[in-house]
């Protein structure tokens, strides 16, 4: 058992570095109101993540903290507590050794509850510590059975092409079927940890797909007769107009699995064979809020904290779609957020909530452009300001003006590295003595697959991979790994996904190569020069580090130059 804490959680998040003392403040000036455990409220309010909760918790215990992901609990022991027990209490019963059943619980200091269970299965109970998202989780998947999502999804399926009529109109026998089915779907896709769910439209069937890591992968086939009911039944979930098929239209909708809300992003396309649906699903319990988790090397991370700790100026993130930089910018607003700075917004759409930050959603066809929030956020007394995406010579201009007039600016560009953003800015009308006194860092990124701890194995790579790599000759040197395979990643070798980046502060160098209107190339030299490591060299570090592989860093990164 662990060694037991008397240190009071939030002294203890604070001595660890993970909140501020002001951060705390506000948290127990929240926890007064509402009445909630304070763990909670710091994670509701976005300051620290469920995991640092759930490990300082245990800590303070004396209990051992696990990770659910990688454990998967005996039958035995399930069969000990019933699923409605268990997810009523946030417990899971992971092990039955003899006469001691071990139970993960989210509040393991919950005595009467530990007693009512001993009382229960008239075992000795070992509490061990687990995050409540992750219990309500393995609740969902382990009482279920693993692997039964596609044969539920057939048989509602069947069902609901059985009850309705051969033009796929939804009676009153076959609605509450196609409602599950449609929730089915959306299950198998946040059990699976995807990012985006594809409805297809084929010839003679709809084809579903998810993304998971970056990569689609195929789901069930459903009936073509099925089509109409199941793009309406999206469309009523997503407030969409159920009679319009011939132009693309755009939605969202709120999703509730266990405790864990999900906000989908969701987006119709005419087809030749219908309408094609994507919903993307936004997680925020999986969201990583904090600079020191995001995947920087110790370098980059000094530096890139160095430059959002500047009262003025702006940083741009660039990258492109999926590819994690509203999660480093959130995650620099929450490191930035105290009650001494105002931040305001502007997005779309506002993926994720931040508490105690005014954000604001566009909307084009009221007129509520970058460029109009932008003129009147500066009216607003801000001292840090977000917009979303800097998509015109008019929104690029209003934030070079903010950040010379004491504003710290956050933006995002669509560039392929970080010195691209320089010229881009000056195409779009931006002179370059605005451009070069205005930015202070250009930070590029891409999400790289990490391999699967399960399934993780040695191996010795081919050397064409190696002169690709410019290791050829080198591999005395470097223990390369790959993952074999398993149920875990589902055969993929690859579990999760981490973030390389390229940083590149800017010097008085750069600034001079920008007043002379140099090139992408010519600026990115320079940087390397200066010290900057590209994104190849950062997959590459991680390669080299063991957490993915170099297949992944020539997929993400190689460009064949």
């Amino acid at each position: 058992m662990a060694m037991q804490s008397t240190q009071p959680l939030g002294e203890m998040l604070v001595s660890m570095g993970l909140i501020s003392q002001d951060q705390l403040q506000i948290a127990v000036k929240e926890q007064h109101r509402t009445g909630s455990r304070l763990g909670e409220v710091l994670v509701s309010l976005g300051f620290c993540g469920e995991e640092d909760i759930s490990r300082i918790v245990a800590r303070q215990a004396g209990v051992k903290m696990i990770d659910l992901d990688k454990r998967k609990p005996d039958a035995a022991a399930l069969k000990m507590i019933d699923q409605e027990y268990a997810r009523r209490n946030k417990l899971v019963p992971i092990k039955l050794d003899g006469d001691t059943l071990t139970v993960a619980m989210d509040n393991t200091f919950d005595v009467m509850l530990t007693d009512q269970l001993q009382q229960r299965t008239a075992k000795f109970i070992e509490v061990v510590q687990a995050t409540e998202s992750d219990i309500l989780d393995a609740i969902e998947n382990f009482y279920l059975g693993a692997g039964r999502d596609d044969d539920q999804i057939e048989q509602l399926a069947l069902a609901a092409e059985r009850a309705g009529t051969s033009e796929g109109e939804v009676t009153e026998e076959s609605e509450s079927t196609l409602v599950k089915l449609v929730d089915q779907l959306l299950i198998k896709g946040i059990k699976s940890e995807c990012t985006d769910i594809h409805f297809e439209p084929d010839t003679n069937t709809i084809r579903t797909r998810y993304r998971v890591d970056g990569i689609l992968h195929q789901g069930p086939a459903l009936p073509k007769s099925l089509q109409q009911a199941l793009i309406a039944r999206v469309k009523v979930m997503s407030n969409l107009n159920i009679a319009e098929s011939r132009l693309p239209q755009d939605g969202r909708f709120r999703f509730f699995m266990g405790k864990r809300q999900l906000d989908l992003r969701v987006s119709t396309f005419p087809t030749v064979h219908g309408e094609n649906v994507v919903m993307r699903l936004l997680d925020k319990s999986k969201v990583i809020l904090g600079l020191d988790r995001l995947g920087f090397t110790p370098k980059n991370l000094d530096k890139f904290k160095k430059a959002i700790s500047r009262s003025s100026g702006i940083i741009l993130v660039t990258g492109p779609t999926g590819s994690g930089k509203t999660t480093t910018l959130y995650s620099a607003l929450t490191y930035l957020n105290n009650s001494e700075r105002k931040i305001i917004t502007l997005e779309d759409p506002v993926e994720y909530e931040i508490p105690l930050i005014r954000q604001g959603q566009i909307n084009a066809k009221a007129g509520f452009t970058y460029a109009a929030g932008m003129r009147s956020i500066l009216r607003q007394d801000p001292d840090i300001i977000l917009v979303g995406e800097i998509r015109d010579a008019e929104t690029a201009e209003i934030a070079t003006q903010a950040a010379l007039t004491g504003h710290l600016v956050f933006s995002t560009l669509h560039t392929n590295d970080s010195a691209g953003a320089f010229p881009r800015l000056v195409d779009m009308g931006i002179e370059p003595f605005l451009v070069s006194s205005s930015v202070i860092a250009v930070l590029a990124q891409r999400l790289i697959r990490k391999i699967c701890l399960e399934c993780k194995t040695v191996y010795e790579p081919t050397g064409e991979d190696l002169e690709k790599l410019g290791l050829k000759g080198k591999t005395g040197k470097y223990t390369f790994y790959r993952g074999s395979g398993c149920d875990n990643c589902s055969g993929t070798g690859y579990q999760g996904r981490c973030a390389i980046y390229e940083l590149m502060p800017v010097s008085q160098k750069i600034e001079n190569l920008v007043l002379q209107r140099s090139d992408g190339p010519v600026i990115k030299k320079t940087a390397i020069e200066e010290g900057m490591t590209t994104l190849f060299h950062d997959a590459l570090i991680k390669a080299v580090n063991g957490q993915t592989s170099i297949e992944e860093v020539l997929r993400v990164t190689y460009t064949g130059s």
